[in-house]
């Protein structure tokens, strides 16, 4: 119940996120150099990083957990030629990478499967790396969670999780049932746990990951969300055709999500390895 119903904001119309997010429609972080670098060259920067987190290189096998909206797979198809599956239990997300993918002739590089990491069957030991970004913020079990993406990678494969996260355990405790968090997990997400890193951590580790490396993304996604907060405000009017009060809407989730960066609320981006 809890995780099916992540799917009612991950599910709504394409065109809603067009609106407000990149042009690839990327859903997580950007990562900015400089203090002129636009949403849409800070979202590409990130997905470079992730591609040198994971060493990605032509012919490499990748598994994005919660593709969303295909910035991830399309981008590392296009840009470094890797065998990319997505994974989503959103089906218009896949009607509208499936289009992407016709379009730009990736067919024999990107594959997407319907549902969730859980219930999938994935073969082991059959992937050079996992990424999931955002999504595991999503998933109830965060020991199963890492423990397929352990399963899905070869020996010496690389994960990368970024993910929300409260500060520490005691702020997870304190805000995690305030209104305004209950508000961002069940009014729009339907469920969600922004456990603290170390709980993170300690879920890699026990599924059998070393981490390499921690980064903090905080300042970086304070400033995605200050840049879709500007695009939700100059499509008020197309969002509100789509569905009343929706800029609204989306304009409080977007304001509480980013009054926490650094005193509650921070974004951590996790590196690991599988050894053997």
């Amino acid at each position: 119940m809890a995780v099916a119903d992540t799917n009612v904001h991950y599910d709504l119309d394409p065109e809603i996120f067009g609106l407000y997010l990149d042009p690839m429609r990327k859903y997580s972080s950007g990562l900015y150099k400089s203090s002129e670098d636009t949403l849409e060259q800070a979202q590409r920067t990130k997905l470079h990083f992730v591609a040198d987190r994971v060493k990605l290189a032509p012919g490499k096998r990748l598994l994005d957990i919660g593709c969303g909206w295909g910035s991830l797979v399309l981008f590392m198809a296009q840009e470094y030629g890797a065998h990319v599956v997505g994974v989503s239990p959103a089906p218009n997300q896949h009607a509208y990478i499936r289009d992407l993918v016709e379009q730009r002739g990736l067919g024999e590089l990107v594959t997407t499967r319907v549902g969730q990491i859980q219930e999938l069957d994935i073969e082991p030991r059959s992937f050079d790396a996992v990424t999931m970004l955002g999504s595991i913020v999503h998933m109830p079990d965060l020991g199963e969670a890492f423990g397929r993406a352990h399963a899905a990678l070869r020996t010496k494969g690389m994960l990368y999780v970024s993910e929300s996260c409260f500060r520490n355990a005691a702020k997870h405790a304190e805000f995690s049932e305030q209104e305004s968090t209950a508000f961002v997990r069940d009014a729009i997400f339907g469920w969600g746990d922004m456990r603290p890193l170390s709980e993170l951590v300690r879920g890699a580790e026990d599924a059998g990951f070393s981490v390499v490396a921690v980064d903090d993304l905080t300042e970086h996604y304070h400033r995605t969300i200050e840049d879709w907060l500007a695009n939700v405000a100059a499509s008020a009017q197309r969002l509100d055709e789509i569905e009343a009060g929706l800029a609204d809407k989306l304009t409080k989730y977007l304001r509480t999500a980013n009054a926490g960066w650094g005193f509650t609320t921070k974004h951590y981006a996790l590196t690991c390895a599988k050894r053997r």
